[in-house]
Formats: C-alpha cells, structure tokens, sequence
C-alpha cells in the first residue's frame, strides 16, 4: 500500500475521512522536528541538570556550581570551570548532532565520555530560552551565545562555561502542566546532583536555590563522598564489595539485611562512571538478598561496574540511562557474586576483635580463584573479594555422587534429629535438668569462665531462655537476646548447602499429569532446558503449541503450588543465568527442610545446648537472618540498659 494512500491516525471528529486519505508525504519544520527530539531528552529541569552537568564533566571541570530559581523550572544555571568553547564553535554547539565526543563508529562503540549524542543543548533550546557564556582556556576573554537569535557577543568570566536555561517549556504549556509542584521539582535536581556526586568524588559540587546554598560537597575521597551524600547511617550499616574479572571491576558499597528500606530509594548503580537503571544488574543484586531479606523490603547500595567500553552499549536511550552489555549473563554472575561475598560474614565478625574472630566454616565461598580467560592481571584478594574467570565453573563445588549425596542428607538430618550426632546440639548432661525458675545460691548456674575466654565470644555466654523461645546471653557489650529457631535453622540451611553441593534434586512424578496454558517462550525454554529442569527435580514437555504438562516435580515441595513453580522457573532460565536458576530451586528446597529440622518453640535447652548454638551461629555466615530473613539476634548494650532504667539521670 503507497504510504500517500495510507489513512491518517487523527482524523479529527466530524471530519470526512477521504479527505485525510488525500494528505500528502510532507518534511516536518526543523523547530517541529527539535520540539520531538526534545521529549526524549527533556522531561523536567532534573533532565537539563543531567545533561549540562554530564557536558561540565566531560570539559574537565573541578568544581560544578547549580542554581535555581522556582526548582529550576524559572531558571537554572550550571557553572563549571572546564576548558571552554572557543567562540568559532560556540554556534554548532547548539545544533542537533553536534559534538566534540565521537567523530565515527568506531569511536561509539567505545564511548567513554558521560555525552556523545549532541542533542542536549539543541533539545534544550527547543523549549527554554538558553543562553551560553564560556571562557576557552587561553582566550582573552568570554563570548555569549544567545541561542534563539543567535547573537555572539563579548562578556566576562573565569575559564569555564556557563549555561542558562530560563523558562523550562514556555512554548510548549501542555508539557508545562505535566511538571510538579516547585519543591517536587527542585528535590528531583537535588537527586539528578547527587547522582553525579557519588561517581566523581574528585569534583566539587555546590548547590544554591532561590539565593540560598542548599548543599555542598568538596573534592574528596570515594568513601568521604558516600557517607556525605548517602549520610553515616549508611556507611555504618554496609559493607564493601570488590570483585575483579579480567576487564569487569566491581566495587561500592552494599547495605546489611537489617538496614533494608520500605522504598527502592536508595540504590545507585554506575557503569563506567555513568548512573544506569538496569533490571539485569537489579535482579543479580536483589537475588544475593534471596535468603537474608524478609518480606518485600529493598536493599540499600552504591555499586561501581567498571568495563572494558567494547563491552558494552551505552547507545540505547536518548537519555543514556540503559546500557546492554555484550555478555549480560556473566555481568549477571559476577555481581550476585561479589554482593554474595560481601553479606557472607554475619555481624558477630565485626564485634569481635580482629585477632579473636571466630573462624567459619563458609557456606559460600568469599574468595573464587580461576584461569584468567580475558588475559587481564587479577585484583589482590581481600576476604570480601574474589578472581575468576569468564564463564568458570572453578568455584562451584564438584557434583557428588549418589552414595555422597546419601551421606549428605543423613548428616544434614542428624543435626536435627533427636540422637546425638557430629555437629548436633549437645545433649543435656546426665542428671535432674535444673529448674529454670530457680535462682540464688542453689540455682545451678554455668561453671565462672575466665575473662579472657568470655571476651572471645561475639555473643558470650548463655546465662538463661525465655518461654523456651528466647535465648539470654551476656558479652562484653551487654545482653544479647537469641531468637532460638530461627538462628538454628540458618546454622541448619547454611550447612545443607555445604553438605549438598550440586546434585539433582530427587524428584516424585505426578499421578494426573498438571496442564497449564504457556507462552511461545515458556515452551521454548522447557525444550531447551530439559536437561537443566531434570536436575532441579521438574519434568515439564510440550503437550501442544500452546500447552505445557507437568509430569514430575521436586518430592520436597509436594505441597506447593505445581503451575506457579514450573512458570517461576521457566521465567528464570528464560532471562537468567541457568546454575542460578538451580542454585535458587535447591535453596528454596534446603529452607524448608532446616524450617523443618530447627529446634521448635517451647523446647527447653539447658546452658551447654545454648552456649553451643551461640558458637555455631558465630561460626556460620549470614547467621544475623534466619532464611526467611528475621533477624536471629539482637545487642542490647550496657547504655541501652541503663536508658531502659533512668540510671545516671
């Protein structure tokens, strides 16, 4: 069909629809063309912040100023002092495709700058009024550009440049009225600012708003900046992560389970220095929280990615907030790694001293060796950091066989079953048990240990338990108070975990076949991952085009829901890397059996059995959640004490 004849998408009400058959091909007006470009770039003044702020970076300033006036929807000025524009390209500055960044392919698909496109300032000018002043470094003096009559004049100012946007969107009042209110506003540019701050903590960032300074940040150090910008709280509640892989490089800082917010506000993800929102990169951070988070709360981080530019588009939105990278999968791997490694040590490491941590038997390794396959010097190991290989399965334990499997599952099971058993909570001594409501001289208390000893142990000694729930223990800080089930089914899972390994996952096979309508995808992954669903315990084939049949499923989860599992996992082959989607399955599969196996409410433990527990969960990592993510224990210090009582008031 002739694109000519083709009919009109708005034929306007009332109007005779032959005559919008006869409306010719015809070239829109450049300003036309600038007003559309316009609405991918500029959204609100946040927008023009990020952009001239990304221009002030690639020009090499040091200190980057901000001022507003009404959040920056009246006015907004941002001040550098970079090298400038020499006055001869102050004019192609302005125009669409115009830049400095990249001259060829070649160059764009290794961009390092934080711009490249050259449509900021054009698409800014479409619809503000826009104004530059820059100073080229060695220039006698400032030239002014006016942008919509193009008038060049003289002016004065340091080396640097200065651009002015007044009047966000006058001429454009439908898109006006789609902007909040002035405090809604300036609180989206204070964060656009902030973004940038955390990246490039070698720049000095000020901001002013109505005449008023509203924030300041001077050059300093990476970790000064985030505890300036993302405040102390933060710092004090996170750890670091670092992680190198041949050309990736992964460092920042990751929050602890405890300190997870209600809201996704505090999550900041850079890739080679440039703020990205990438779901790949989300899901790997957020599946390192699967066993440690409780409920829906968000986990808090600041995460630096650091690539070769080869390996990775940043060519994908006109905003340059999306990035695809060449091999997303192994990205995907290494970062759930590297937060993995980071959350591994529970809070009892960072209580005792460091001469005296106690050793742990780790669930999870926190430092991966392998053959370097992109022939790249590896990063020197740290205890929250690790080294690999692209694509090497080095880290992974060695698949048991039947018979070690076996074995596995009995010595899992004796550390829950009644029986004494290695690794098992110690029996009570021989004799009457100790009436726990007995106190004074009679009471029976544990033998008085030396000082030394009791200031070894993170969480001390036990000296009581509460309604058979609770565990009381005394350290050097104070009290400590030890849900009793749920740290014993995190000491339970995490040595499942070890003793299992990589295995398949035995299986029951369904008496009626479970038939569920799927997608072209869906069928497609249960086909190419037949093998793969083998080993997570699910038999799921083609039934028709549009049907798939659930003939097998773990024998663990015979109570769950059939249709729910096999779509959930089917989704997570289909995006995600496949060990993952195992690893997943066999977690979800060993916390119910700990949940099963951990001590219960309401069972008396004498102090030896207590005082085992508090050992175990210092030796085991991410022993501050259960695997549901409930907090296992709780400090109350001496001061926390004395608040409680009045005392020194």
């Amino acid at each position: 069909m002739d694109a000519s004849l083709a009919p009109a998408a708005n034929v306007l009400p009332g109007s005779d629809p032959a005559d919008a058959s006869r409306r010719s091909i015809r070239e829109l007006p450049d300003e036309l063309i600038s007003q559309i470009a316009a609405g991918e770039v500029v959204e609100r003044p946040a927008s023009v912040v990020r952009e001239l702020v990304d221009n002030a970076l690639d020009a090499g300033a040091g200190q980057i100023q901000l001022k507003l006036l009404a959040g920056g929807i009246r006015s907004l000025i941002v001040e550098d002092d970079g090298h400038g524009i020499p006055d001869s390209e102050l004019p192609l500055a302005i125009k669409r495709h115009a830049t400095s960044k990249i001259s060829n392919l070649d160059e764009l698909e290794a961009v390092a700058t934080m711009g490249f496109r050259g449509e900021a300032l054009a698409a800014v000018s479409s619809v503000a009024e826009l104004s530059l002043v820059s100073r080229f470094d060695g220039a006698p003096h400032a030239w002014r550009l006016d942008a919509r009559s193009g008038e060049l004049s003289p002016a004065a100012r340091a080396r640097g440049t200065s651009v002015e946007v007044r009047e966000l969107f006058f001429n454009t009042p439908a898109r006006r009225k789609f902007l909040k209110t002035e405090g809604t506003e300036l609180g989206h540019c204070l964060e656009a600012l902030r973004r940038h701050a955390l990246a490039r903590p070698d720049v000095g960032f000020t901001v002013w708003h109505e005449g008023k300074l509203v924030d300041q940040w001077r050059a300093s150090s990476l970790a000064q900046r985030i505890a300036e910008v993302l405040n102390e709280d933060f710092v004090s509640q996170s750890r670091d992560v670092f992680a190198e892989v041949g050309p990736l490089r992964i460092h920042g800082r990751v929050g602890l389970p405890e300190a997870a917010r209600s809201r996704a506000d505090m999550q900041y993800v850079y890739v080679n220095g440039r703020y990205v929102r990438d779901k790949l990169i989300a899901h790997a951070i957020r599946s390192a929280f699967d066993d440690v988070l409780h409920g829906q709360r968000q986990p808090s981080y600041v995460l630096f990615i650091d690539i070769s530019p080869e390996l990775v588009d940043v060519n994908v939105h006109p905003t340059k907030i999306e990035v695809r990278f060449r091999d997303g999968r192994e990205i995907h791997q290494q970062v759930r790694r590297a937060v993995v490694a980071a959350l591994a040590l529970s809070r009892t490491a960072d209580a005792a001293p460091e001469d005296e941590a106690p050793a742990r038997t780790p669930a999870v390794p926190t430092t991966w060796t392998g053959t370097a396959a992109w022939d790249r010097p590896m990063a020197q190991e740290t205890p929250a950091s690790y080294a690999v290989s692209a694509g090497s399965d080095s880290w992974r334990s060695p698949i048991p066989t039947r018979a070690q499997t076996a074995l596995a599952l009995e010595q899992a099971e004796a550390l829950y079953s009644p029986g004494p058993a290695p690794g098992a909570l110690p029996t009570a001594p021989a004799g009457p048990r100790p009436n726990p409501t007995t106190y004074g001289a009679a009471a029976s208390a544990p033998a008085p240990l030396p000082s030394s000893q009791a200031g070894e142990w993170p969480l001390g000694r036990a000296i009581a338990q509460i309604q058979g729930i609770y565990i009381l223990a005394e350290n050097a800080q104070g009290l400590v108070i030890v849900d009793m089930h749920a740290a014993h089914e995190r000491v339970v899972y995490e040595r499942l975990k070890t003793a299992l390994g990589e295995t398949r996952i035995d299986s029951q096979p369904l008496l009626i076949p479970v038939t569920f309508s799927a997608t072209p995808q869906e069928i497609a992954t249960a086909e190419a991952q037949a093998e793969t669903l083998n080993r997570l315990g699910l038999d799921i084939a083609p039934l028709s085009a549009k049907m798939l049949a659930v003939r097998e499923r773990p024998a663990l989860l015979a109570g769950g829901d059939v249709v729910e599992l096999a779509r959930g996992v089917l989704a997570e082959l289909a995006q995600f890397d496949a060990s993952h989607a195992i690893e997943r399955a066999q977690h979800e599969i060993l916390a119910t059996m700990a949940c099963h196996g951990a001590v219960r409410a309401n069972r008396q433990l004498n102090l030896d059995e207590m005082n085992a527990l508090l050992r175990d969960m210092e030796r085991t990592e991410r022993a501050d959640q259960c695997n549901h993510g409930r907090p296992t224990w709780r400090q109350l210090t001496v001061r926390d004490l004395d608040g409680l009582f009045l005392r020194g008031r």
